[in-house]
């Protein structure tokens, strides 16, 4: 299998091997292995960084699944293993410490960043009211005035798709259409 150091650590060659066999084959026991070795180093390197151990601890897992999900990118004529290992956990903690400064630059002021107008409760009691005031309105149409309005405007259905839905010609669809608005302009006069 791979070469050890007196020391038990992984040689560069052993590790190269190992990433080529969780590239080539998804090979779980070579990552266990890159886990193993690779793990605490990490965590200690990020430790160095003065981060917090939470931090490290979740920056250095993130680097270990960058490396099986992209074992198939490193390249052994660019550089060793760990070189590759180390720069992945080192760009994580960059792109993190950026997005920690973005968000602290980020503008509260800003419209987009504010909570929504909140509606006053009689605000609220009146839409319910007026919603109220509508179905009682489309109850006293007639069923096929009713049905057109409920597929053109509750469906989102075209003329065109109305008619061939209930199987009318399209101009009928469009009388009735006209007709059942009409009616609810006279229902609805102190809505408009």
């Amino acid at each position: 299998m791979a070469a050890a150091t007196q020391a038990g650590t992984l040689d560069g060659a052993a590790l190269a091997s190992l990433v080529a066999r969780v590239a080539a084959d998804r090979d779980r026991a070579a990552f266990k292995i890159l886990f193993d070795h690779f793990a605490p180093r990490l965590r200690g390197f990020l430790v160095r960084r003065s981060l917090p151990p939470a931090l490290c601890d979740d920056l250095a897992q993130e680097a270990l699944l960058t490396i099986w999900r992209r074992a198939e990118s490193y390249d052994s004529s660019k550089s060793a293993v760990s070189t590759w290992v180390y720069t992945i956990a080192r760009n994580l903690h960059i792109d993190h410490y950026r997005k920690q400064a973005r968000a602290a630059r980020a503008d509260l002021t800003d419209p987009s960043l504010q909570p929504g107008e909140a509606h006053a409760a009689d605000t609220l009691y009146g839409r319910t009211q007026d919603v109220a005031a509508v179905q009682e309105a489309l109850t006293g149409l007639p069923e096929d005035q009713r049905r057109v309005l409920e597929l053109a405007f509750m469906e989102g259905l075209s003329h065109r798709e109305v008619a061939d839905r209930l199987g009318l010609p399209l101009g009928t669809v469009k009388s009735r259409i006209r007709l059942a608005m009409d009616k609810l302009k006279t229902s609805l006069g102190e809505f408009q």
